[in-house]
């Protein structure tokens, strides 16, 4: 397609710049009188401009095919991703923390959140739909809490936090990579040309779309916002609770920096501290994973996944995603700086989740229940939650 495109975009060329010689030879002829030379040229200008018309037409079929295309080849990954078809093949690189073990009859996160009066998913779906869900009282104030918690963690370390838009324009989503791809997973307003954003990391990233930025010292963004994902293709997995919703929270990493692999590199194991130093902080058990190269998303170079215990599955479940994507977002949104010798380079853009809830309760309710019914709160969190301790299941007094 490529070669076609050339092709036709040569042969375009040639013939502008013959009609161009022919228009230029028309006006001399017939400055000079001589009409039937200067009639037999306008023919022939005529006759190019009707074959500079078709091959116009199939050239610009030619470009959005190839550009089409384009937007489809994956960013090449690193030498140390894993090769592999799905999550089943990602790789564990190491644990913290032990899962706990308890000597009653364990609640899961929807019991704990009933028998507190925190979580209704009826009245959710009532007004919401499937995967819908409320968090009431003092289950409302744990799901900021955890926000806050990451946003004082993450201001603390420099990133600048910003409220930004959620219902972003397609060419947004186009330019970091989640279109085409990604549009089954998108909500679409009718009528609106706009979409509701599954991660702020869209915002963020295409704030500085068309822009030469400063980044002799990496920029860190931490964008908070609500998020939208339709988990289509996600029926009959992970429906129970609070697993797999089409509404949540997230606290969102962005980093952009030099175009060179050492720094994006060093910046990615940064911002995947980060989130470690948060689970820490919620005394909650986590494994960090290497992501296969089945598992990975079309714009990503290299990936860790975090994931938390959870009591209920007897298993550990995805919180957290962190990326490093080299070039392939600011070479599409134009984010460019200027190196040493003051020659423009393209950006390095990398990605990870701090903190995404509601589904963070359900480790966080699970790990800490006590065997009366209340529930631990970790004392990062207390701060946020009016020196609440815990949990009981007295009526909770807050705010």
């Amino acid at each position: 397609m490529d070669t076609a495109r050339r092709r036709l975009r040569q042969e375009t060329e040639q013939l502008r710049a013959e009609r161009n010689t022919l228009t230029k030879q028309v006006e001399q002829l017939l400055r000079q009188g001589d009409r039937p030379a200067g009639e037999a040229a306008k023919e022939q200008v005529r006759e190019l401009n009707n074959r500079l018309g078709s091959l116009e037409a199939e050239l610009a079929v030619a470009e959005r095919h190839w550009g089409e295309l384009m937007l489809l080849a994956p960013n090449p990954v690193s030498a140390d991703t894993p090769v592999g078809r799905d999550d089943g093949d990602n790789r564990e690189l190491r644990q913290a923390g032990e899962p706990p073990e308890f000597g009653f009859a364990l609640r899961d996160h929807v019991e704990l959140g009933e028998l507190h009066d925190i979580l209704d998913l009826p009245r959710g779906v009532k007004a919401g739909g499937p995967r819908s869900y409320v968090l009431k009282g003092a289950g409302l104030y744990l799901h900021l809490a955890v926000q806050r918690l990451a946003m004082d963690v993450l201001a603390e370390r420099g990133f600048t936090l910003m409220d930004v838009p959620v219902i972003v324009r397609p060419e947004t989503l186009t330019r970091t990579g989640f279109f085409p791809g990604g549009k089954d997973q998108t909500y679409e307003l009718n009528d609106e040309d706009r979409w509701l954003a599954g991660t702020s990391e869209v915002s963020l990233v295409s704030l500085y779309s068309d822009e030469i930025v400063d980044v002799e010292s990496p920029m860190r963004l931490a964008g908070v916002s609500a998020c939208f994902r339709r988990e289509v293709g996600s029926a009959g997995r992970d429906v129970r609770g609070l697993y797999r919703v089409h509404q949540f929270a997230k606290v969102e990493q962005v980093v952009l920096c030099r175009g060179d692999a050492e720094t994006s590199d060093r910046m990615l194991q940064e911002i995947l501290g980060n989130a470690e130093h948060i689970l820490q902080l919620l005394e909650l058990p986590y494994r960090v994973m290497a992501v296969c190269t089945g598992d990975m998303a079309l714009k990503t170079h290299k990936q860790y996944d975090i994931e938390t215990w959870m009591p209920s599955r007897q298993a550990y479940g995805e919180t957290h995603s962190a990326s490093n994507l080299l070039d392939f977002q600011a070479r599409r949104s134009g984010i460019r700086y200027r190196d040493e010798g003051g020659r423009l380079q393209f950006c390095h853009t990398l990605n990870n989740t701090a903190a995404a809830t509601p589904r963070l309760l359900i480790p966080l309710l699970e790990n800490h229940q006590q065997e009366d019914g209340s529930i631990y709160i970790p004392p990062a969190l207390r701060k946020y939650m009016n020196g609440m301790e815990r949990l009981t299941l007295r009526p909770a007094e807050l705010g």
